[in-house]
């Protein structure tokens, strides 16, 4: 057991792999905290969780889904701070906001939403319209305008060329994806992955949503690497994992 101070701006992140153990704890909230406080407990906690991602991943391609059980868990806020972590030591991330109902990767990371992977989908273009990041390493692919059918744009053949793009120009690549428990797109994306992070809110998803999110990833046969479960309540002077 490894103990963390506590950061006063952030509740517990703690990603929990299928026997049980938990991967590492980190800390979220609604910023970046990898750039606003690179020295924190809470940076430092993401760098174990990256570093966990890449010895638990053995040979699964470095491509990495994060979805949800429900709206509002923070797995954009993962994907933008688990981007930096990796990043760091050389490392090329490509982020891609697959969310394409509610996206929020270009809020994060304060970059333009006009262009981005609805367009790829739609007008399949040569190029991925990868926007650099403040963090150095980190390029984004963002959602794009809003489409009346994101669903059939996700499943189109065009969404593994996109896919493939982006694998040849990164060490890894994190795509956020939309709920599982409430919508099928990231049942539509997760199989083309190497594997998928679930989020979950300790205290505001419900047990059905958890169960109906992790039973639609399986039942299309998406690799699981664990669950990330956040706004644990605990003591206040200790992280546990």
């Amino acid at each position: 057991m490894t103990s963390l101070p506590p950061d006063k701006a952030s509740t517990s992140l703690a990603p929990v792999s299928r026997n049980g153990r938990a991967l590492s704890t980190v800390p979220n909230n609604s910023n970046l905290v990898m750039l606003a406080e690179p020295r924190s407990a809470a940076a430092e906690a993401y760098r174990a969780l990256a570093a966990n991602i890449q010895f638990s991943s053995g040979d699964v391609q470095h491509t990495i889904g994060v979805t949800s059980a429900a709206a509002g868990d923070g797995k954009s806020t993962t994907v933008a701070n688990l981007a930096v972590a990796l990043a760091e030591g050389g490392r090329r991330v490509i982020a891609i906001d697959a969310d394409l109902r509610r996206p929020g990767l270009h809020t994060l990371f304060g970059v333009d939403n006009t262009e981005g992977l609805s367009s790829v989908l739609l007008e399949e273009q040569a190029h991925l319209p990868l926007q650099e990041t403040v963090a150095p390493g980190v390029r984004l692919l963002a959602s794009g305008p809003l489409l009346a059918n994101p669903l059939d744009a996700l499943a189109s053949r065009r969404l593994d060329q996109v896919l493939s793009q982006a694998r040849a120009l990164a060490d890894f690549v994190l795509v956020d994806t939309a709920p599982a428990g409430a919508l099928a797109d990231a049942a539509v994306v997760a199989p083309r992955l190497g594997g998928v992070l679930l989020v979950v809110s300790a205290g505001k998803t419900k047990r059905d949503a958890a169960r109906r999110a992790r039973e639609q990833l399986e039942r299309v046969n998406a690799n699981l690497l664990g669950v990330v479960l956040v706004d644990v309540k605990g003591d206040d002077n200790l992280y546990r994992y």
